[in-house]
């Protein structure tokens, strides 16, 4: 049960609805909609071990579990809805290992966020769109709008005014703390007049925020009576492409990638962000059949840094978004047509020994204890072994 949601409506409903539900579930669905959107949950049906709620319950958060508001925590009653903040919400449903009942069922949908401003974040800026037409409303023209650092210009249209801010120039500043990694910078929306002014400026505050798993990215305005507040959520940019040696100087682009047994595969994993002050490590890689399911037949290659087949070992990056790593094509391909690799790819600051990054092989609870990283999963292949598979001497 649970899972990520990303279809703009849906129905989420316990384990075996309308049958009981399992004892001791915990159910976690993450529902994403496209950005500048909001989900919307509403419940049709809820049957659960009732009074405090202590036993089995339903809960909603406003964005990702762990670090985003809870907005209710129910077992029975009225059939509530709910509406995020941004495009992702977090379902929970949760059981212990007393009576069981029906359960609940709910249904999702997305819905246009209709503010005059939007923001995304992507790889390199933050691009940020502001509506012509609110500004006119508001008493303000298009050439008032500027940024902290007033030589960045935007790009005005008939109906919108159009910043792409980068994350590492025009006032854009970094701050960062244990969880987050977070780029904010401000659009300002000036009044006419030297003397006398009978508006109030309006900041546009801009955030983008790096949380452990996703990018968060936040809006809200000062100095205003309007008061807008937007969230909105999406991931790094990673890539991983082989290379036909350890020179790591030509890509190898044929697909499917046809080997030989205990042939040397050379990888380099590749972070695409405008910030230089990231650093990019290879937590996990694992091998599979099925580019669907790593974990029915799977065979790990590295595990949370360790490596888990004596062939792999990393090589030196010439930069920090950089990582290059190798292992020797081995019996697992041999006893499939295809093999996948999923790897599984931390992002942490550069400079930061704490981290996951720089310790390397090291265990879950001590790597929860570390500063901002964040962990992107990237799938490549077909791999697939050349006819006859005959045994390859290649450069170590």
């Amino acid at each position: 049960c649970g899972g990520s949601v990303s279809d703009s409506s849906g129905m989420l409903q316990s384990p075996n609805y309308p049958g009981s539900y399992p004892n001791n579930a915990d159910c976690v669905w993450e529902i994403q909609v496209q950005n500048n959107f909001r989900v919307t949950l509403t419940f049709r049906d809820i049957a659960m071990q009732s009074s405090t709620c202590q036993h089995d319950y339903i809960e909603v958060y406003d964005g990702p579990q762990h670090s985003s508001p809870l907005l209710g925590r129910f077992c029975s009653g009225s059939f509530p809805t709910y509406v995020s903040s941004s495009n992702m919400m977090t379902v929970r449903f949760h059981s212990d290992s007393g009576y069981s009942f029906r359960g609940f069922q709910a249904h999702y949908a997305s819905i246009p966020a209709r503010h005059n401003t939007t923001i995304l974040c992507l790889p390199d800026y933050m691009h940020v769109v502001v509506s012509r037409d609110y500004l006119q409303a508001q008493g303000y023209s298009a050439q008032g709008v500027t940024l902290n650092d007033n030589r960045c210009r935007p790009t005005a249209t008939s109906q919108e005014v159009v910043f792409n801010i980068p994350y590492d120039g025009c006032g854009t500043t970094r701050e960062e703390n244990d969880d987050t990694i977070n780029y904010s910078n401000t659009i300002r929306v000036a009044s006419s007049g030297y003397v006398i002014k009978r508006k109030k400026n309006i900041h546009l505050h801009i955030s983008c925020k790096m949380l452990r798993k996703t990018w968060q990215q936040v809006m809200y305005t000062a100095e205003d009576t309007l008061d807008v507040n937007e969230y909105q959520f999406g991931r790094y940019d990673m890539n991983i492409t082989f290379y036909d040696s350890p020179a790591f100087q030509r890509q190898v682009r044929s697909s499917p990638y046809f080997i030989n047994l205990n042939q040397n595969l050379y990888l380099q994993a590749c972070l695409h962000s405008s910030d230089p002050n990231l650093k990019v490590f290879v937590d996990t890689c694992v091998a599979s059949p099925d580019p669907r399911d790593f974990n029915t037949l799977a065979y790990d290659i590295v595990r949370n840094g360790c490596p888990r087949d004596p062939s792999y070992a990393t090589y030196y990056s010439p930069h920090s978004h950089f990582a290059r790593f190798k292992f020797n094509a081995f019996e697992f391909m041999s006893q499939h047509a295809s093999v996948y690799l999923k790897c599984q790819l931390m992002v942490c600051r550069l400079g930061d020994y704490s981290s996951h990054c720089y310790q390397g092989c090291s265990t879950r609870s001590k790597r929860d204890t570390s500063s901002a990283e964040e962990k992107v999963d990237v799938v490549v292949g077909p791999l697939q072994l050349r006819e006859g598979g005959a045994p390859s001497m290649s450069p170590s």
